[in-house]
């Protein structure tokens, strides 16, 4: 990630560009959504995509799909989400194929993510990087400065 001005970063993934920032209650400028609400969003967005490939191979239309994420942060600490509800309208969807459906985009890769918690680290370093600094990459990266 790279600093932009106060709260706001920009962030790069496969050449694609994203900024975060704060709410003005926060510190922030508001210029766009907070790290927690990229957070959830994609969870949705997992689970709009496996949505939409069920009703793809099963001739029906995505007319109409959406999915609204709803979330929670917990009242204690440490600060984290503490409730994540996802609803899933799909207005071509036969009721027969409803729990089809639900077990489909109950098992959306970033959803078996926070199921089975991965490992994760957190380094904290203060010398310069270089270019010949390897990264520890195996199948993803996000340059976030």
């Amino acid at each position: 990630m790279t600093p932009v001005a106060g709260d706001a970063f920009e962030l790069r993934v496969r050449g694609h560009v994203l900024t975060v920032d704060q709410p003005r209650t926060d510190g922030g400028r508001d210029t766009a959504p907070t790290p927690v609400e990229l957070f959830v969003a994609s969870v949705a967005s997992c689970t709009a995509h496996y949505a939409g490939r069920y009703l793809d191979r099963h001739g029906l239309s995505r007319d109409g799909l959406t999915v609204r994420a709803d979330f929670r942060m917990a009242d204690d600490r440490p600060a984290r989400v503490a409730s994540l509800s996802m609803t899933v309208h799909a207005p071509s969807l036969p009721a027969e194929r409803l729990a089809a459906l639900h077990a489909v985009v109950s098992h959306c890769t970033v959803s078996n993510t926070l199921a089975d918690a991965p490992d994760m680290r957190v380094h904290v370093r203060c010398e310069p990087e270089s270019a010949e600094t390897p990264q520890a990459v195996e199948h993803g990266h996000v340059d976030a400065g």
